[in-house]
């Protein structure tokens, strides 16, 4: 089309003869009058594409289309999979034939009626929609995949994500707690399609056996949960239409932050941005504007929801209970017993009898120890000797006084026995108090338990009363007279008897 343009331009504009013209840009004068008597620009695209070794296996294809095409469309093979399934029946052809023929056949079908749409409005605080989306960022200069939970407004459209690094039960919780916190209510419905940490079981149409914690979520917030057809995602299709945009917006480039509570804080701020923009339907109106109005629709704010995956855990005997693939300390007299492991979406804790007796700081990684040094003073106790080897005491971070007392007992002799009194002396008076006496043992040069335990008794101890003054009038006026004969005569009268 370039060369037509010049050929035209020398000819029409410049006035160029034939002869220079393809001379000058190396084409035959033939081909010169033939475009400068064409009146429109010509075309070399083929009416059909010749397929010399698809021929005989396009009947095959064409089958298999048909046959796939009364399929869901998660189960509908793609044009390289039914590459792949006619080189095993023997085609040695290339893959582009086969993709050019899928094309063409889907083409040809005709529209049907399910392949349409309804447009659906929500009234104001009627419905959320809720999904999740993988998004890589980088968290602390390695490239991580980060689980992104997608809340939308039906009415309003306003967006709110937060990310994590699971799906599982606990970080619905969180999510649905966060989501309700921003939004300032709760809706009258919540869409979702059917995540196993939503829904058990899925029964004929929209009947559904949702999960017995989640159900006690929404009957926590007051809201309906609704649940799509499987493999309908149209029905919540605009947080399925946020997904995509919102991995354009955010997400590219990779962003880059320090952790992952950096990151909620940056998509938390990047959602108020977002609500500035104008409303799909109400052009002259922002989202933040719709926003406002429906957050009077939505239902009041209660407690947030205790928000945990439960499971019942057996303590090992070395006081340790296991979860997704890390291991955390419990007190030591809860060996060998079953204590409940809640799992939070930040923290882990431990109930026992009713009441917590260990809490953590969830990690995320793999075949970690996360100990409680305190939870094995029972057994230090006994043992002692384990204070100087064993796992949980390594790089203990105790107040500098009684990390002084432990290095200078420890090289003592029995001096692991001595601390360990000192540490029991903690779990009765605190930590405080005893951090004092190890200050005003260490001041004095004396650094023995016996010593320690003596300043930390009378660190304890109730302070003297100070000294009442007595008024005047009630001082003794007369003295009581000492009278031994009152005496003897009491014992005349005891004789006498």
């Amino acid at each position: 089309m370039e060369t037509v343009g010049k050929l035209r331009r020398r000819r029409f504009v410049k006035g160029q003869s034939i002869s220079e013209i393809a001379r000058d840009l190396n084409v035959s004068r033939n081909t010169v009058k033939k475009y400068l008597a064409a009146e429109t620009a010509p075309e070399y695209r083929r009416k059909s594409q010749p397929k010399p070794k698809l021929g005989t296996f396009q009947p095959i294809l064409e089958l298999w289309l048909e046959q796939d095409s009364k399929l869901p469309q998660a189960q509908r093979r793609t044009a390289r999979r039914l590459f792949e399934d006619l080189q095993r029946e023997g085609y040695g052809g290339a893959y582009d034939s086969v993709q050019r023929c899928v094309k063409g056949w889907k083409g040809q079908r005709p529209r049907l009626a399910t392949d349409a749409f309804v447009p659906l409005v929500f009234p104001s605080g009627d419905a959320c929609q809720f999904d999740w989306s993988h998004e890589q960022v980088d968290l602390g200069g390695v490239v991580q995949t980060v689980k992104v939970a997608h809340f939308r407004l039906a009415h309003s459209r306003q967006p709110f994500l937060v990310a994590y690094p699971r799906e599982s039960q606990e970080m619905v919780f969180d999510a649905h707690n966060r989501a309700f916190a921003f939004f300032g209510g709760v809706t009258r419905r919540m869409i979702y399609d059917n995540p196993k940490t939503v829904v058990d079981a899925i029964f004929v149409g929209k009947e559904r056996q949702f999960n017995r914690r989640f159900l006690a979520m929404a009957s926590h917030y007051l809201f309906e949960p609704v649940a799509c057809t499987p493999a309908s995602g149209w029905e919540k299709g605009q947080v399925e239409n946020q997904v995509g945009t919102i991995r354009e917006w955010l997400f590219v480039p990779r962003l880059r932050c320090t952790d992952l509570a950096e990151l909620n804080r940056w998509l938390e701020a990047r959602c108020h941005e977002l609500g500035r923009r104008p409303h799909p339907q109400q052009r002259e109106r922002s989202i933040a504007e719709l926003f406002a109005e429906e957050r009077q629709h939505l239902q009041p704010l209660s407690m947030p929801f205790d928000g945990y995956y439960e499971r019942v855990v057996r303590v090992s005997s070395t006081c340790l209970v296991s979860y997704d693939r890390n291991r955390y300390s419990v007190p030591a007299r809860y060996v060998s017993k079953s204590v409940s492991l809640r799992a939070y979406a930040d923290r882990i804790r431990v109930v026992a009898e009713g009441k917590e007796v260990a809490l953590h700081a969830r990690s995320f990684e793999r075949e970690r120890l996360i100990l409680d040094p305190w939870h094995y003073l029972p057994v230090l106790e006994k043992k002692p000797g384990a204070l100087r080897n064993g796992a949980p005491f390594q790089n203990w971070a105790l107040p500098a006084p009684i990390q002084a007392v432990k290095n200078k007992l420890l090289k003592t002799v029995r001096g692991d026995r001595a601390f360990v009194e000192v540490l029991l002396a903690v779990t009765s008076h605190g930590t405080e108090l005893v951090s004092v006496a190890c200050d005003l043992a260490l001041e004095a040069g004396a650094v023995t338990a016996p010593v320690i335990l003596n300043h930390v008794l009378r660190l304890a101890s109730p302070a003297r009363p100070a000294s009442i003054g007595v008024a005047s009038n009630l001082e003794l006026q007369s003295e009581p007279r000492a009278d031994c004969e009152r005496y003897d005569s009491l014992r005349q009268v005891r004789h006498a008897g």
